[in-house]
């Protein structure tokens, strides 16, 4: 018995459980590397067990070297293994060289001429030049050096800006499991609109979601990084008592159709219609786990079953935010916790400048051709206020984002309202009012949503009119005021 196959793309047939390579960073963390044809040696076993796609990323360690032995192997033609990979770059200035760089080393390291699927990670969406990536990626997906474009850790939002704005995504690979249901909701009913395919990873939460921890207290400490960061989920999901009582469910159902616990977690995730497959670690050279994890597909969840999940997640709290969150603000599920520190060190990608004669006084441009010429600033700070113009979809000095989506275009523009912000020293959170204009009083509610995202907790005054034929292809204008703490 092999796992199930399925489609990810024209051309790109996967296995429905794809073994992630992530533990090769933490094997290898203290300085120690995989001999690459060992390595290798442990892949090739999995593939001729029928796990024949892996998935790694630039940071993996050495994931991709060893992936990249592997392949050697297989002649063309010759049923070679699916590899994916992610490029995860500092936010700057993605030129089309930095990006081709990028790129040309994933192919490099893996050793083909095509990157069966390349996925792409962004740090913070207050830095625009993530489209100037993906449309860099998308060309290369045409020149065939890409097979197909994914994503990684994208919200629905920005997954939808994406796509309108152009780019051919295949997938997005976010956090989805018993413990972290949000790819359930908004992620999913866009995925089922638009064909993107889900790539589901922590699906057993490190390992937590498995009979070794039924019943056990709740550990003192943890040695790897993959349980450190999934038992900051348990913690904001609600804590040790509520994951056990999903655990137990868990086990309840696994016990009545006589498979583990980690065959009814990955099973519930599967069965999700957006999703394509399920991310599994592969830990080289130890517990590999491929008999039970075929047993996912001997059996089916009925709807007592789901009664019963549903039941225990009632006691749950939900993960904060949308899937993605926990790499760009708290409370920063990952495995190495807050990444304030990372984020700050992330240069602006607007530059506060005084303004000659004025004391107290800082503006930012955000490079529009309009600036000069109607004589203005992106935004102003006056003492602790923080003065936002009318801002539109505008890319770079003139190039108007996702035209005829006005959802996904009041998602760009309150990035740009928010670095701009960010560059004159305040946060979304001093934002006090916003002015929202319409061409079309008929797109009220996208755009309504995509302000609801970013000030679901903050409230500012609003106000939303619809203001007629706006200028070229904009949909929508925005403008905010911050008022700062004083200091």
């Amino acid at each position: 018995m092999h796992p199930q196959r399925t489609s990810l793309a024209p051309g790109l047939s996967i296995s429905r459980l794809v073994c992630g390579l992530w533990q090769v960073a933490d094997i290898e963390k203290h300085g120690a590397t995989i001999d690459p044809e060992q390595g290798a040696d442990a892949l090739q076993a999995y593939s001729k067990a029928g796990f024949d796609t892996f998935d790694m990323a630039d940071h993996y360690g050495s994931a991709e070297i060893i992936t990249g032995h592997l392949l050697k192997r297989y002649p063309a033609g010759s049923g070679r293994p699916v590899a994916f990979t992610k490029w995860c770059p500092e936010p700057g200035s993605m030129t089309r060289d930095v990006v081709r760089r990028g790129v040309e080393e994933r192919l490099a390291r893996l050793g083909v001429d095509t990157v069966d699927l390349l996925q792409f990670h962004w740090w913070t969406f207050e830095h625009p030049a993530w489209l100037d990536a993906l449309h860099e990626m998308q060309a290369m997906k045409e020149e065939g050096l890409i097979g197909a474009l994914g994503l990684t850790n994208f919200d629905a939002a920005h997954l939808n800006l994406a796509l309108a704005d152009g780019i051919e995504i295949a997938s997005n690979q976010v956090s989805f499991s018993l413990i972290d249901r949000r790819a359930a909701g908004d992620l999913t009913s866009l995925c089922l609109k638009t064909g993107v395919k889900l790539l589901a990873y922590g699906t057993l939460c490190g390992g937590f979601l498995s009979e070794k921890w039924l019943g056990q207290p709740e550990p003192a400490t943890i040695p790897d990084w993959s349980r450190s960061k999934y038992k900051r989920f348990i913690d904001t999901a609600g804590g040790w008592a509520v994951y056990q009582g999903i655990l137990n469910a868990a086990s309840e159902i696994a016990r009545k159709h006589g498979v583990s616990v980690s065959n009814v977690a990955s099973r519930w995730v599967l069965d999700h219609p957006a999703v394509a497959a399920t991310i599994i670690g592969a830990r080289l050279g130890e517990n590999q786990h491929r008999d039970d994890n075929l047993k996912v597909f001997t059996f089916a969840l009925d709807e007592d079953d789901r009664t019963r999940l549903d039941n225990a997640f009632a006691a749950s709290s939900h993960i904060p935010g949308d899937c993605g969150d926990e790499y760009r603000k708290p409370p920063f599920l990952t495995a190495s916790g807050d990444l304030s520190h990372h984020l700050e060190a992330i240069p602006s990608v607007y530059k506060a400048v005084p303004v000659p004669g004025r004391k107290n006084r800082l503006r930012v441009s955000s490079g529009s051709i309009w600036e000069p010429l109607a004589g203005y600033s992106r935004a102003v700070r006056t003492g602790d206020r923080i003065l936002v113009s009318g801002t539109t979809a505008t890319h770079g000095a003139d190039r108007c984002v996702a035209p005829g989506n006005a959802g996904a275009q009041a998602t760009y523009i309150l990035d740009k309202i928010a670095a701009s912000i960010t560059a004159l020293g305040g946060r979304m959170e001093d934002v006090v009012r916003t002015r929202i204009y319409l061409k079309d009083a008929a797109q009220w509610e996208p755009v309504s949503r995509a302000h609801g995202r970013f000030f679901s907790d903050v409230l500012p005054a609003n106000t939303m009119i619809q203001a007629g034929a706006l200028i070229g292809d904009y949909e929508v204008e925005i403008e905010a005021e911050a008022m700062l703490d004083p200091q």
